[in-house]
């Protein structure tokens, strides 16, 4: 902690306690080179979102890098920026609204995965081989089979109404 008297990064501790609401610890400290006296409050990041990745380490939730991911797997396909902002905006909110602080690698996966099978089905493909790590082609076979079956489903169905 530099003062901000004299710009020393020597300083002391001389007393610590909360603060009147008790969401910061105050910090009252002493510069040790020009003895000016000054308060910190340290307050915790509640606001920041971390993951959770699959090795169990935590790091801070990282927009541009969901963002490369999916503008990989829409890339040469029919999808704006505008689409890829709304998709962020919309994943973010969902994380958001869940109240949790440290969200799963997985979880933001599967979020991405549902909203790209309803705006690409080839974004979708592309995205899930990635972030499934597909290792064999039946694996990407059964998925693709997937999405052929439900497109099928989808075409199907307003001629079985009538």
């Amino acid at each position: 902690m530099n003062c901000p008297d004299c710009n020393n990064d020597r300083t002391r501790v001389l007393d610590t306690g909360p603060n009147a609401d008790g969401d910061a610890v105050r910090r009252r400290r002493e510069c040790q080179r020009c003895s000016f006296r000054f308060t910190t409050y340290e307050r915790p990041e509640w606001d920041s979102l971390q993951v959770k990745k699959r090795d169990e380490n935590i790091e801070p939730y990282d927009q541009q890098k969901l963002r490369n991911g999916i503008i990989r797997a829409v890339e040469k396909r029919p999808i704006t920026d505008e689409q890829v902002a709304e998709l962020l905006e919309t994943l973010e909110t969902e994380l958001r609204d869940r109240d949790e602080r440290i969200v799963a690698s997985s979880l933001i996966g599967d979020l991405v995965s549902e909203n790209l099978r309803t705006l690409d089905k080839i974004a979708y493909i592309r995205f899930v081989s990635v972030y499934k790590a597909f290792s064999e082609p039946q694996e990407f076979l059964k998925e693709l089979d997937a999405v052929l079956d439900a497109e099928l489903d989808d075409f199907e169905a307003p001629n079985d109404s009538q």
